[in-house]
């Protein structure tokens, strides 16, 4: 299988990851600055977070966008009753089944009337009374458990369905905020992306230092080993005396302090820089400008800044422009709850018993298509919430202008202090200049005797402390630069 570009990328950083973190001593890995700040930005967990915040606003965007569109909601019951409902009264319920009996006793007396007149028609009717009696008292009995319900055992369901028309602007400024919400949040991930950034910078040159001092304070050992080894020789000839020897003595064992301290601090910032980049803290490893500390790179002067750019580029800033626009959409949220509300709704509902037909014992429904308008009259609670929304809106505007002011002074103070970083660096680099010098002039006068090993180690101690110096100052300066970008919002990575 062909690898692409990005493919081939991410493997051959899965293998130095590895190779990184199961090298022996004997094959350290070199790291650069930029394979530091890939494996940090990798194995952080405070980017996760804030990757999972990003995820998690953007959902919610998602959810807000999808109140534009109709809900559907299914419901359903079920409700035994110790009584069914009764669509008659107990009177009713008594007088219907007896119907015919009461009909009966007018009945009798008419045929009586009528037999004194023609006994022959009242004795054929007198059957047909008693049957027509009989039969009405079947009809309300029949009529009776026709009517009941039966409604001890009911259940019944609904489908329904809603879809805003006018919700006072609430949907439209819940689908801003949510929006303005997930571009805060990228805003956050890329300025911890840059915190982190310049994190593993401020570790991985301080590694950087520490090695170069580490270094220079075993090349100032070594001199002075090599002065001890001469002073020695001429105390033996009887030109230098043991007070010149343990002068220098008392030198090397200061240096031999001074070289222990440095070596354990030198072990403790790679532990640290192990540790940002996700790697065991014992990992053993080499930096690219160990040996060699340049500063290309670096503009070397400080350009004209313009602080129009420099907020388009702070991520807080932008941020906080947002949350203005945050706010306003709140105003109109809360304003929302005032005005008049509109929704479509539709529904189908079903039951058993079937009220739809006669209580029969089966299942019917029916469908429900409507408008919903919804009028607030007096909500003076909503009133205050309005005003209250208002003075946040007031309250993030001013947050965002002394931001604006704080990151004004930031980047000047940036500013200055790099200006000053490359000013000492030229003083620095000058003094080294006259220390090597003055440190060649010393070694020789002392190899033709004109120089005491005091002057020596003056001149050595002299050299020492302009070098530590010029290595402060061009450390200070590559810190001053990686200030700047930060405060500058321009860290490139």
């Amino acid at each position: 299988m062909v690898l692409n570009l990005f493919d081939m990328k991410r493997f051959l950083s899965v293998i130095f990851a590895i190779s990184a973190c199961f090298g022996t001593a004997s094959a350290e890995a070199v790291l650069s600055l930029d394979s530091c700040r890939n494996m940090a930005i990798r194995n952080n967990k405070s980017l996760k977070i804030a990757e999972a915040n990003a995820k998690a606003a953007s959902y919610n965007r998602k959810s807000a966008f999808a109140n534009y569109f109709p809900t559907i909601d299914v419901s359903g019951g079920y409700l035994y009753s110790s009584k069914e409902v009764s669509l008659l009264n107990d009177g009713q319920k008594s007088l219907l089944p007896n119907l015919g009996s009461q009909m009966s006793t007018p009945i009798a007396g008419y045929l009586k009337q009528l037999a004194a007149v023609d006994p022959a028609l009242a004795a054929k009717l007198a059957p047909l009374a008693n049957g027509l009696g009989d039969a009405m008292n079947g009809i309300g009995s029949s009529l009776v458990d026709a009517l009941r319900t039966d409604t001890r055992n009911m259940w019944g369901g609904m489908v329904s369905l809603t879809q805003p028309i006018f919700t006072g602007g609430k949907i439209i400024a819940y689908n801003r905020i949510t929006k303005y919400a997930e571009e805060i949040a990228e805003k956050q991930k890329d300025a911890s992306v840059k915190d982190v950034v310049f994190g593993v910078d401020e570790a991985y040159w301080q590694v950087v230092s520490l090695v170069q001092k580490q270094q220079l304070a075993e090349e100032y050992l070594k001199l002075l080993d090599t002065l001890q080894y001469n002073v020695d020789a001429l105390i033996e000839e009887g030109v230098a005396t043991k007070a010149d020897g343990l002068t220098v003595a008392v030198k090397q064992n200061e240096a031999e302090i001074t070289l222990t301290k440095v070596t354990d601090g030198v072990a403790l910032s790679r532990m640290l820089l192990a540790q940002m980049c996700g790697m065991p803290i014992h990992t053993p490893f080499r930096l690219a400008d160990e040996e060699n500390l340049s500063l290309s790179g670096t503009p070397g002067k400080v350009e004209a800044i313009d602080m129009e750019d420099v907020f388009a580029n702070r991520e807080e800033i932008q941020s906080l422009e947002m949350a203005a626009k945050i706010y306003d959409n709140k105003r109109r949220v809360e304003l929302s709850a005032m005005l008049p509300n509109i929704a479509l709704v539709g529904s189908y509902s079903f039951s058993n018993p079937n009220v739809l037909n006669g209580f029969d014992k089966s299942v019917g429904g029916l469908f429900n298509v409507g408008v919903v308008l919804r009028i607030p009259i007096f909500h003076t609670a909503d009133l205050f919430k309005v005003k209250a929304s208002k003075a946040q809106q007031e309250i993030a505007r001013l947050t965002m202008d002394d931001a604006k002011e704080k990151v004004e002074l930031q980047v000047n103070q940036a500013a200055f202090k790099l200006d000053e970083a490359y000013r000492k660096l030229k003083m620095t680099a000058k003094n080294m200049e006259k220390a090597e010098e003055n440190l060649q002039n010393a070694n020789t006068g002392f190899a033709e005797g004109v120089l005491t090993a005091s002057d020596v180690m003056e001149a050595q101690t002299a050299w020492l402390q302009a070098k530590s110096e010029l290595l402060d100052a061009k450390i200070d300066a590559r810190l001053c630069d990686i200030y700047l970008s930060k405060a500058l919002g321009r860290m490139s990575y």
